[in-house]
């Protein structure tokens, strides 16, 4: 094995770039500068999830990413269209969960570079801020309207299909085609004797993951009538990759995504439901011996589940409160055996940027259930309003549960991002973009620069 020590966090010490994802990329670029602004994100995406995340030019001690490289090709092309701008290219300006997310990831690219206090942590943090902050800008500013919002559920649909079949010539061969290219595994993980089919993504559970919490946005897609026939594509393809990451935490999301949709006969009374689920939290935490979050322990639905290692990552988390409030904590892997292995979202951004970043994304996805709960209140009379809300909110309901056993680190977190942006700009969500608004937005320069 080669020697990693001397770059921060490890990773490949020479450029591992396949010649078909080089032309896939260099495709990419092309499409990105040169297709009208409400079409960008079309390359953008497909380029994104059908390349391995392992493929990569190391140049000056630094991973090059062919998704990192998508994503500055794709902020130039922004600046380009800002600069034809009078008013901020994010649709209607930022908005409180906008600048909570912004804020989580500074506080922890910030936290990181001070905790290390290397010149390698501060590159390595620079790269994160741009796959995280830049991703997350360019869906933000190409998601506009409601016909953004179809466009990618559209190519995610047919993204889910494409990589569904790939993970089922994963169980029938245990061969990975994607492990080809270089950048992930070329024979799949197999655990219990079942194969964990994971395609382009660097694991299995991301891959399930990123499926399950794309279930309801076909649903909004079918309920819309926008396209059922790729509706309906995407609901097969992501179910089928839901089933043969063969995990349970892609399981639980695809639960909790149908479940949350089942719910809306009793949209009118969530303020109930919520009040009901404390006093059950409370309710277990009195009667159980353990602490009420190793209920996770006994969950296991595909009987090779490691139920009991999510809830002693988290009970460690609380119990080492000291030693991660602040700054993060440098050394979990001290905390029992495999603690390294930070599989939650929650634990996972407190043990990166200590308290206050934890803070901030909980705020985020507070002010998201918020805005989506006032939308949908708004919409009352308006049945497609009120799903448009409603379904939005169960893909967050989805992620949420998906968070208690992973977290994102691949190109899972760009579906993520996605729906964020979706949240943010959707006109039922912001009482300003209303029909009147549309129509002047219609004439916007950014619109009119990708006409």
């Amino acid at each position: 094995m080669p020697d990693h020590s001397h770059t921060f966090g490890g990773g490949a010490s020479a450029s591992v770039l396949s010649p078909i994802v080089l032309i896939v990329l260099l495709a990419a670029v092309v499409l990105i500068w040169a297709l009208p602004r409400r079409y960008i994100v079309v390359p953008f995406l497909f380029a994104i999830f059908l390349t391995p995340g392992g493929q990569q030019l190391y140049i000056g001690g630094v991973h090059w990413f062919a998704a990192r490289l998508l994503i500055l090709a794709g902020l130039i092309r922004l600046a380009v269209l800002r600069s034809k701008l009078r008013s901020s290219i994010f649709a209607k300006g930022l908005n409180s969960a906008d600048k909570a997310f912004l804020y989580c990831m500074l506080c922890e690219a910030v936290c990181v570079s001070v905790r290390y206090a290397q010149v390698q942590a501060v590159i390595n943090q620079v790269g994160f801020l741009i796959d995280s902050v830049g991703a997350y800008v360019i869906l933000r500013c190409l998601i506009r309207s409601r016909n953004d919002i179809y466009t990618v559920i559209k190519c995610l649909a047919i993204l889910g299909l494409i990589l569904g079949l790939c993970m089922i010539r994963e169980q029938l061969l245990l061969h990975n085609i994607f492990g080809e290219l270089g950048g992930v595994q070329l024979v799949p993980d197999v655990r219990e004797g079942k194969i964990r089919s994971q395609a382009v993504f660097q694991h299995a559970l991301t891959a399930g993951t990123f499926a399950a919490s794309l279930v309801p946005l076909f649903a909004l897609l079918w309920r819309c009538g926008r396209g059922r026939v790729i509706a309906a594509i995407g609901f097969v393809g992501c179910t089928i990759m839901t089933i043969t990451s063969q995990s349970s935490t892609p399981l639980l999301a695809y639960v909790a995504g149908v479940f949350a949709i089942c719910m809306w006969p009793l949209r009118r009374r969530m303020k109930e439901i919520r009040i009901g689920l404390v006093f059950a939290v409370l309710g277990l935490a009195m009667i159980m011996k353990a602490p009420v979050w190793f209920v996770i322990a006994h969950i296991d639905l595909t009987g090779g589940s490691s139920g009991y290692h999510r809830a002693e990552l988290i009970d460690q988390f609380v119990r080492h409160f000291p030693d991660w409030w602040l700054l993060g904590a440098s050394n979990p892997d001290n905390w029992g055996f495999d603690m390294w292995d930070t599989q939650n979202e929650f634990v996972n951004i407190g043990e990166t940027g200590g308290l206050l970043a934890l803070i901030l994304f909980i705020a985020m996805i507070t002010r998201c259930f918020s805005r989506l709960g006032k939308a949908r209140k708004r919409a009352a009379g308006r049945g497609i309003d009120g799903w448009f809300a409603w379904l939005l909110g169960a893909a967050l309901f989805a992620h949420i549960v998906g968070f208690f056993g992973v977290n994102y680190f691949d190109q899972s977190k760009i579906g993520w991002f996605a729906l964020l942006a979706m949240i943010a700009v959707t006109p039922i969500t912001n009482p300003a973009l209303s029909k009147k608004t549309v129509r002047v937005t219609e004439r916007h320069p950014l619109v009119a620069a990708g006409a």
